[in-house]
């Protein structure tokens, strides 16, 4: 079941006894428990109806023991097992799972990865509990989760901002909620996140950035990109070369698939490539720039260089040269 149909359900009060989160991405779980353990009781109800269980500590015996239960002057009563991949003996589970009681809802997190389908525990937990079985979102899927965080604090997001949030924070949807949850409390009056609030909240230029960079190679312009390479020489922790090496690999390996589209149209290398639209020209540009052999010739120079950032037959050359000397050669 999504993240979106077990919360909606929560909301409507229509609860399983037992709720199973497993998987990569644990800012969803997270979602799921803390609706679970702040939402359903109310503060009395909760004082003696909520039990929280944490898998390092917890016993099995003791976690049955408290899902078999009868709530106190509630309808329900909340068991929470958090952090269940840590747990001993979590098989033991077994048998309360398959004949759980309909007045607990007992809610497992269990982060970081996932059951192994073919055990006998695992087909019970499938054919007894709803199962979020969750994985980290591409990054070409993150500018969308980020229109719809953005969105119930009822404010838009330039897609330039939401590009930008991306590069600085990656895929880390805590870190890029909380960051979110930050501008926004800052806009005051303002109900749409540019560029310039991303610089102001975030610390992220917006002249001086690996996404302005990715335009300057693009463009083939080498006195801006070296320009913004100066500026990281100057700022190393804006932007360390261990950083710029992946994103432009990242870069440079879609506009390789540029090539494989079969279409000049835009909208279709947008849907192959997945990239937003306001960025496909200039994966366009760059393919027609440099052409099937210079992508296929930069991505061996991104190599090189990054086994040179780690020492590999280059242990004097500083990133800040290094980094000029990859952009001449790119561009040159």
């Amino acid at each position: 079941m999504s993240i979106e149909n077990i919360l909606l359900s929560l909301k409507k009060k229509e609860f399983k006894p037992v709720y199973w989160l497993e998987g990569e991405e644990s800012y969803f779980i997270d979602e799921i428990v803390n609706y679970v353990e702040h939402q359903i009781l109310s503060p009395a109800e909760a004082s003696f109806n909520l039990t929280v269980f944490y898998g390092r500590d917890a016993v099995w015996s003791d976690v049955v023991n408290a899902c078999k239960r009868y709530p106190m002057n509630a309808e329900k009563q909340i068991v929470l097992l958090k952090e269940a991949q840590t747990m001993k003996d979590i098989e033991r589970l077994e048998t309360y799972i398959t004949k759980p009681s309909d007045k607990t809802i007992f809610v497992v997190s269990y982060k970081e990865k996932k059951l192994d389908g073919k055990t006998k525990f695992a087909k019970k937990v499938k054919d007894n509990a709803v199962v979020l079985t969750t994985k980290k979102l591409y990054e070409n899927q993150v500018g969308e989760w980020i229109t719809s965080i953005v969105k119930s604090f009822n404010v838009s997001i330039t897609p330039k901002a939401s590009v930008l949030l991306v590069h600085q924070i990656g895929n880390d949807l805590s870190r890029l909620k909380n960051e979110i949850e930050k501008i926004v409390v800052n806009l005051d009056s303002k109900r749409n996140i540019s560029e310039d609030e991303i610089e102001k909240f975030i610390g992220i230029s917006k002249e001086y950035n690996v996404f302005e960079l990715q335009d300057a190679l693009a463009q083939k312009n080498l006195i801006k990109a070296i320009r913004i390479s100066q500026y990281f020489a100057a700022n190393p922790k804006a932007a360390p070369i261990q950083m710029i090496l992946p994103a432009l690999y990242g870069f440079f390996s879609k506009v390789y698939m540029v090539f494989g589209a079969g279409s000049n149209d835009e909208r279709a290398i947008t849907s192959a490539i997945g990239v937003a639209p306001f960025q496909v020209r200039n994966f366009i540009q760059a393919a027609s720039n440099y052409g099937l052999n210079g992508i296929e010739g930069i991505m061996l120079l991104l190599h090189e260089y990054n086994l040179r950032s780690i020492g590999v037959d280059d242990s004097v050359t500083s990133d800040a040269n290094l980094l000029k000397e990859m952009i001449v050669r790119i561009i040159g």
